[in-house]
């Protein structure tokens, strides 16, 4: 249901960009956003309009919108400043709310798609806000990711500088989702992107941080590298990855940009082509990676680091990072029983993304309405963990011709570059472990890790 206003709206900040009055339908917005009145303005887009407008000391405005969890609302922004010099006076006219979440949702996952394709550094954190995991490139940022690794179960603000924010007090997640931040004093400025993550209670189990460079670094590839610090090889992909990264991804960008209509009016089938472009952009994207991994893994003189792990902490955090795909697709994700610990030697990061390929796969494979198992126990005296799901199975043909390079075993349109597996297996190889398939048709599939145990 669309609803509308032609009354105008009125509202007013003071120097900190704090909302110290608003009309009932503003401090309504407010609040659903995760604001107090008064409290810094709690929509993204108008926190920024606002700021501007206190800087420059210039009336500005713009077309913005705001997801309160239920409906987008667009509304006309007009700031100016407030003849005392030090907040700014807001109207907002022509408001307009959409209900109806499908439509919103899917508006929010394609924007929150654009922001991971295009953010330097990706921050897993838990339901407090606490680092869990980091990955990212970038001359500034890479020393932020090893630091943030080294300090896990920390906030993540003690990392970053937050402008016009006081990270000393509680701030709701909703007000740091979109904030400004630096890493270092005088180096770039970042945005801040917070996606929750739990279905019933955004941020139950934990939350997504992007930061997303406001200007990309002149000489360095952007996005985080799928496997860690290890440097790039000497060969094609390793030499195109860098150069290929920032230019793709500022074409999803663009293209979210233009689909969403943020640029101005468009017919529906322009800003649909402007859907296709992103999506295939993100598929370009996924190969460039996938490629780079390749060659990695291929390289003479690859080497893991392996350390003491248990495997059931590392299943959590993959269930963790897929848990929103899972849900999208009606998939439940079984993980081991809660207290259990399986012990093994692997590098922590080579495990992970193990583990998210296999679980991945099991979703991208599985009907909805069924579930994925993840199991862990000894083989042998060999530490394991399998993955199990209730998809459509494969012969004993397929499921030897599974590891091959850009074998997809009959799947097209969904991105994948048939490399996962591959990968997967020389990753577990050099530590010293293997991955193994048991299958048959129509009887889902189980993957299985093989890993060596600790001394």
């Amino acid at each position: 249901m669309n609803i509308a206003s032609s009354s105008t709206v009125h509202g007013r900040t003071d120097a900190q960009d704090r909302l110290v009055f608003a009309d009932e339908v503003l401090a309504s917005l407010q609040t659903r956003c995760g604001g107090e009145l008064p409290g810094m303005v709690a929509v993204p887009e108008l926190r920024e309009l606002i700021s501007k407008t206190r800087r420059f000391g210039v009336a500005l405005s713009r077309d913005i919108r705001a997801f309160d969890g239920e409906r987008t609302i667009r509304t006309w922004a007009d700031a100016r400043p407030d003849s005392n010099g030090e907040g700014c006076i807001i109207t907002l006219a022509n408001w307009r709310s959409a209900t109806g979440g499908l439509d919103a949702a899917s508006e929010q996952r394609r924007r929150n798609a654009s922001d991971r394709a295009t953010a330097d550094a990706i921050v897993r954190l838990d339901s407090r806000q606490s680092i869990v995991h980091a990955v990212g490139e970038g001359q500034d940022v890479e020393p932020l990711v090893e630091r943030m690794n080294e300090a896990a179960g920390q906030d993540w603000k003690r990392f970053v500088d937050l402008l016009d924010i006081d990270h000393h007090q509680p701030v709701h997640w909703r007000l740091l989702d979109g904030a400004k931040c630096r890493i270092e004093s005088e180096g770039r400025g970042f945005s801040i992107r917070l996606l929750p993550l739990g279905q019933r209670d955004p941020g139950s189990e934990g939350f997504e941080l992007l930061l997303v460079a406001d200007d990309p670094l002149p000489t360095r590839s952007r996005g985080p590298q799928p496997l860690g610090n290890h440097p790039s090889p000497d060969g094609l992909a390793g030499e195109l990855g860098p150069v290929l990264r920032q230019p793709i991804a500022r074409i999803i960008a663009n293209a979210e940009t233009i689909r969403a209509r943020l640029a101005g009016p468009l017919p529906d089938e322009y800003s649909n082509y402007a859907a296709d472009i992103a999506t295939a952009g993100q598929h370009l994207l996924a190969l460039v990676e996938d490629l780079a991994d390749l060659e990695i893994v291929e390289s003479d003189n690859f080497t893991t680091a392996p350390d003491p792990i248990d495997l059931v902490d590392v299943a959590r955090q993959a269930t963790g990072i897929l848990g929103v795909r899972a849900r999208d697709k009606q998939i439940t994700l079984a993980e081991p029983a809660e207290g259990s610990r399986q012990p093994a030697t692997g590098e922590f990061r080579r495990v992970l993304q193990i583990l998210l390929n296999l679980i991945g796969n099991a979703i991208n494979y599985a009907p909805p309405g069924t579930k994925v198992t993840i199991e862990t126990r000894e083989i042998s005296g060999k530490p394991t963990i399998s993955i199990i799901d209730q998809g459509p199975g494969m012969s004993a043909e397929d499921a030897a011709r599974a590891f091959n390079k850009f074998e997809r075993l009959g799947r097209s349109g969904d991105g994948g570059s048939g490399l996962g597996l591959h990968i997967s297996r020389r990753l577990a190889r050099a530590m010293g472990g293997d991955i193994v398939i048991e299958s048959e048709e129509g009887k889902g599939a189980r993957f299985t890790l093989f890993l060596t145990p600790q001394d």
